[in-house]
């Protein structure tokens, strides 16, 4: 059986690939989505209300950051309860209702887990910290200090936090927390606390949510002597060898739920070592963050890719080039690459992870002083979405959280959806063409000699993908039949690739 999809490109019918094979996952920063509430905060109710504009991306999933009960210290990054949502957000009953509505427009969900940390207001690390004689005690990692100082030399993941170790006066001794105070590292290396941990994990699969993006996972194997980082020739403060057997541990729970995932936030720049977190028995997928952090250049692109395809070799990629704690394409690479960007992440082998706000062009928000927020500066990536023109750009009846990105009139998505020359308009025809083109789903990928500046593959036999890093015109290395392109005016039988322009083309001889 075949079908006729987009621009009468034929294609096998996608149900032979897995669902987070087959399409984008769209990540939502549930704070600047939508606020059904008017209290300048978005809400699982404000998600299920535009729920519409990410079907008509041809989205697979929905991918939530953190909505549980939480003091907000890392806003949702310091769980406070594993197991609830936080009033912020609404309740579990909004999110059933969420999951519902997903699934009834043939959505995913994907949650947000984060397993290396707590709140510090936890009920576990509340017990932990109330005597070194807590049953809990073991559940956080805690050490006399060395001398008059901390236990080791390791640091904060975030630079204004500083050391990785906090005093705590009432025991006497130093808990460790890899990224703020507020956010005490659990020990995995204590069996009640992995046991725990798959509990969590069951009672989200139990109300159907269909995987999970494992947060900062190297940080949940550590060396559990805790031996200094200075000299050393590895980390000692993550990616320990264990890890992979507590992935392996969660795979097989989460693998007894049918049709579920697992992506990992593998925050580590050697492909190989990024390689072992897809091997056999462990994460369906891992963010790619050689990738995500690399300049605008085809030569370096190239490289990513041909490294992944050797180390990870049968792997399946997980491209991104932004999310909530990265500058946005627009604004990192300049906002003639944003389309390209999309191409880019839409016709790689491998699954898209689309930022909310990327399929609109969004660069990042200009935040003045008084409205900072973060510890680690990413407020102007997590702005609101501009959903129409106008006060509150119909993402709050209130004052928003954070302020809007310059533009917000007409980069919102309503002004954007009457442009057929939008950025969203065309990130809804690459959906599409994603969506009814088998070979851009699970087609073999085979990259192309090119001029410099260029960067191309094939998928399939038939698909023909470019993009143009540079701003001055290029050749193609072949011609064929325009599917689509980054520039509106294009002609098609163009030879030559315009400044900044992406192209997918079938290719001449292909039907």
């Amino acid at each position: 059986m075949t079908l006729e999809a987009h621009d009468g490109v034929r294609a096998e019918p996608p149900e032979a690939v897995a669902w987070w094979q087959r399409g984008a996952i769209y990540q939502i920063y549930p704070r600047s989505f939508n606020d059904s509430d008017g209290d300048g905060v978005g809400d699982l109710r404000g998600i299920e209300q535009r729920l519409g504009h990410i079907a008509s991306l041809g989205a697979e999933a929905i991918w939530l950051s953190p909505i549980y009960p939480s003091p907000m210290a890392d806003f949702g990054y310091d769980v406070a309860d594993y197991t609830g949502v936080d009033q912020l957000f609404g309740s579990l009953e909004d999110f059933d209702r969420l999951v519902a509505a997903c699934h009834a427009r043939g959505l995913k969900v994907v949650l947000d887990w984060v397993p290396s940390h707590t709140s510090d207001q936890h009920p576990w690390f509340v017990e932990s910290r109330r005597s070194r004689e807590s049953p809990k005690r073991d559940w956080y990692v805690w050490r006399d200090g060395d001398g008059d100082g901390p236990p080791n030399d390791w640091i904060s993941a975030f630079p204004a936090i500083g050391g990785a170790w906090s005093f705590d006066a009432p025991t006497g001794q130093w808990y460790l927390h890899s990224f703020t105070p507020q956010q005490p590292d659990l020990n995995w290396d204590n069996p009640e606390v992995e046991a725990a941990m798959h509990d969590v994990l069951r009672f989200w699969l139990e109300r159907g949510v269909d995987g999970f993006r494992l947060d900062a996972i190297t940080k949940f194997a550590k060396d559990p002597e805790l031996r200094s980082n200075a000299g050393a020739d590895r980390s000692h403060d993550q990616d320990w060898p264990t890890v992979h057997d507590r992935l392996a541990s969660i795979r097989r729970l989460v693998d007894a739920y049918p049709d579920r995932m697992l992506v990992g936030e593998v925050y580590l720049f050697e492909t190989a070592r990024l390689a072992a977190y897809v091997g056999a028995g462990q994460l369906h997928m891992a963010h790619n963050f050689v990738a995500a952090q690399l300049p605008w250049e085809a030569a370096a692109f190239r490289r990513a890719i041909e490294e992944f395809d050797a180390e990870a070799r049968d792997a399946w990629p997980a491209w991104f080039l932004g999310n909530h704690d990265m500058p946005r394409p627009a604004s990192r690479f300049g906002p003639h690459a944003a389309r390209a960007a999309l191409l880019l992440l839409y016709a790689l082998r491998g699954t898209p992870f689309v930022y909310q706000g990327e399929e609109l062009g969004l660069p990042d928000a200009v935040i003045p002083p008084e409205r900072v927020v973060d510890v680690d500066g990413r407020d102007p990536s997590r702005a609101p979405v501009p959903w129409t023109p106008g006060p509150g750009h119909g993402f709050t009846g209130g004052e928003p959280w954070l302020p809007f990105v310059d533009g917000a009139d007409e980069l919102s998505a309503e002004r954007q959806a009457a442009d057929p020359r939008s950025t969203l308009s065309f990130t809804r025809r690459l959906a599409a063409l994603r969506a009814g083109t088998r070979e851009l789903q699970d087609g073999a990928q085979r990259l192309l000699d090119a001029a410099p500046g260029v960067l191309a593959w094939t998928r399939g036999e038939r698909i023909l993908a470019a993009v143009n890093f540079t701003g001055s015109p290029a050749p193609l290395p072949e011609t064929g039949r325009l599917l689509l392109s980054t520039d509106p005016g294009r002609a098609d039988g163009a030879a030559v690739l315009g400044p900044n322009e992406a192209v997918l083309l079938l290719r001449s001889g292909s039907r």
